[in-house]
């Protein structure tokens, strides 16, 4: 069963937790990587919607980002892209921040699923 926006803030986050909010994100990871693949070609300087890459239930928030910008988050398997605000800093670190977007990566089981599923590797 999902777990609601207030209760996923005040758990403590254990190893069964950490794969859940990852299982998440690398869904949305999925649907962006087939935005990404509908792109033509020498669009790649214009901007595209892909979807906030966070654990919160119920976001469908849209990034503004070029596909270089999004190449650049997927350059490595432990880092997502999401809407500042929406990250969970017991699971992720921020990597840069872009004012209205953040980048973060996950660590420790998150991490290691993130990266376990993700389809470039």
């Amino acid at each position: 069963m999902p777990l609601s926006e207030n209760t996923l803030w005040c758990l403590t986050v254990d190893e069964e937790l950490q794969r859940r909010l990852a299982a998440n994100e690398v869904i949305f990871r999925d649907v962006n990587e087939s935005i990404e693949r509908g792109q033509w070609p020498g669009e790649a300087d214009s901007q595209v919607g892909f979807r906030c890459e966070c654990a919160r239930l119920g976001c469908n928030l849209l990034l503004n980002l070029t596909l270089a910008e999004y190449e650049h988050v997927r350059s490595d398997p432990r880092r997502f892209v999401m809407i500042s605000g929406h990250e969970v800093p017991n699971v992720e670190t921020v990597i840069e921040d872009r004012g209205d977007y953040v980048i973060v990566e996950k660590r420790d089981d998150a991490g290691a699923h993130a990266e376990s599923c993700d389809p470039r590797t």
